[in-house]
C-alpha cells in the first residue's frame, strides 16, 4: 500500500489525530502538493495549536511559496507556543527560522 493511502486510512479512522494530520501534510509537501500540505498544516495550527512542530514546517512552506509575511507570523506564533510549553528544541529552531525569514541571519551564511 502506498504511504499516502495508508495515512489517509488512518486519517479516516481518527481525523483529530495530530500525528496523522502532520504526517499527511508532510507527505503532500514531499509530493509537491502545496495546497493539500497547507490545508493540513493550517488546520493543525488552528485546531491543535499545541502541536508545536507544525509551525516550523508551515513557515517553511510559506517561505517556499513566497509568502514571507505569513511565514514570519507563523514562526512568531510557534515561538510563543514553544515558550509556553518550555519546548527548548523547537523554540531554538523556530527562533532561528524567524531570524532568517526576517533577514537577520548569521554572517557566515552570507559567504
Amino acid at each position: 500500500m502506498d504511504r499516502l493511502a495508508a495515512l489517509l486510512g488512518f486519517y479516516e479512522e481518527d481525523p483529530e489525530d495530530a500525528f496523522t494530520r502532520f504526517a499527511l501534510a508532510q507527505e503532500y509537501a514531499q509530493r509537491g502538493d502545496a495546497a493539500e500540505a497547507l490545508r493540513f498544516y493550517q488546520g493543525l495550527v488552528e485546531e491543535q495549536p499545541e502541536y508545536v512542530g507544525t509551525y516550523y514546517h508551515l513557515g517553511k512552506l510559506y517561505e517556499t511559496l513566497g509568502r514571507k509575511p505569513e511565514a514570519i507570523d507563523t514562526y512568531q506564533q510557534g515561538v510563543r507556543m514553544a515558550r509556553e510549553q518550555r519546548d527548548l528544541k523547537n523554540l531554538s529552531e523556530l527562533q532561528d527560522a524567524l531570524l532568517h525569514a526576517q533577514g537577520i541571519g548569521f554572517e557566515d551564511d552570507a559567504q
